[in-house]
């Protein structure tokens, strides 16, 4: 049997990039938690950028190869190849163990922020809080999309892959152009307010076995920490005494936020029931349905060869089968909007639960799923330039 040159081709390409990927994550791991060294993890992203971002052109990517593995699930003619599904696996499990290292100097959409960072700027809590459940929002959207064999939206808005590949529509060229002009101020805007991936990484480090400490020692409470970190992930200490009536306070709160959690969850879900039919207004395979009923109820002349008239010519053929999927998929989105209510509940249920959790620290620490491990913090550490001489 012959095969295609170019198909050996590709396929080789994108196990090479399985296993640059793989040393990659161990390299990050490496720097970050043995060396603990910023120039490493710097030049790190600097090859990751320049690999996976314009070698590769931001493709096989693990922003969006979960949606390949959704599809794969719901649609049985499809198997999402080994090289996605390490693409898709290998960062989240990595944050298992190590959180954000992926982030730190591996992602090409991460690095290319990094470096038109100039000025930062710091973001309110409040609104950083409020942005934050937004990737998880796009997440929700993208799997239900993927799912219903819509479209990978992820990758259709992804903004810096037109600028790796250095093409693509104006409007997601402009779009890749005002996050970096907003990167020059506000650290990686797009990795922490909108992208779906780094929402999931986020959960995973949570759990993470080991974390960044800022301090080899005891911590001195100098702040310099804080202020040397972009992304608002430090953590102050929390006070040495706690006024028992404000306590109490804060544990009533929580005990009604618990309770209304899977009020939120129920209530959502069968609110975003009612999504069902505009969002299924967005696959192909409805709009084609839709076009051809209006059409038989009042006929429109379209010129020929037109995409309107090409479609109508399809449906007349196939317009049993095309009405019949068009209803199931109008099931499935009906399904799919109760399921993304139920997220999006569940998402600002946990949010309100984790703002409402007070958690004990003793020294200035990152926060797990804010952190992207970038090394930035170590060496303004007075403790740490002593450890090492500096």
């Amino acid at each position: 049997m012959t095969s295609t040159p170019g198909v050996e081709h590709g396929l080789a390409w994108n196990y090479i990039d399985s296993g640059v990927l793989l040393a990659a994550l161990g390299v990050a791991l490496y720097l970050i938690y043995r060396r603990r060294s910023r120039r490493g993890v710097f030049w790190l992203s600097l090859f990751s950028l320049g690999y996976f971002g314009f070698f590769r052109r931001g493709c096989i990517c693990p922003i969006g190869a979960p949606q390949d593995i959704v599809y794969a699930l719901f649609h049985s003619d499809y198997a999402a190849p080994v090289t996605v599904l390490i693409f898709a696996l290998a960062p989240l499990v990595t944050a298992l163990f190590g959180g954000r290292a992926y982030c730190a100097g591996v992602c090409p959409h991460g690095a290319i922020q990094d470096f038109f960072l100039i000025k930062p700027v710091r973001v309110p809590r409040w609104l950083e809080d409020g942005l934050s459940i937004v990737p998880f929002l796009f997440l929700g959207a993208g799997l239900i999309y993927a799912a219903t064999g819509t479209g990978f939206i992820i990758c259709r808005y992804d903004p810096f892959v037109p600028l790796f590949r250095r093409s693509g529509s104006l409007a997601m060229l402009m779009t890749g152009g005002a996050f970096l002009l907003v990167a020059m101020f506000v650290g990686r805007p797009y990795c922490r307010f909108l992208c779906p991936y780094g929402a999931a990484l986020r959960l995973a480090s949570q759990a993470s076995k080991w974390r960044v400490r800022v301090t080899p020692d005891v911590c001195t409470q100098c702040r310099l920490c804080e202020q040397s970190c972009p992304y608002g992930a430090m953590r102050p200490p929390s006070t040495a005494t706690e006024d028992a009536q404000r306590v109490a306070v804060e544990r009533r709160r929580l005990g009604w936020l618990l309770v209304l959690l899977p009020l939120l969850v129920v209530g959502c879900g069968a609110a975003g029931i009612r999504l069902g039919p505009a969002a299924a207004r967005l696959n192909p395979r409805v709009q084609q349905a839709e076009l051809y009923t209006r059409q038989q109820l009042h006929a429109v002349h379209y010129a020929a060869m037109t995409p309107e008239a090409l479609s109508l010519q399809r449906s007349a053929v196939e317009s049993k089968e095309l009405l019949a999927d068009a209803e199931v998929l109008r099931k499935r989105f009906d399904r799919a909007g109760m399921w993304f209510g139920a997220w999006f509940g569940l998402v600002v249920g946990a949010k309100l639960i984790g703002m409402a959790t007070r958690q004990k620290r003793s020294d200035y620490e990152p926060d797990r799923g804010a952190c992207l491990a970038c090394a930035r913090c170590f060496m303004t550490c007075p403790n740490e330039r002593a450890r090492v001489g500096a």
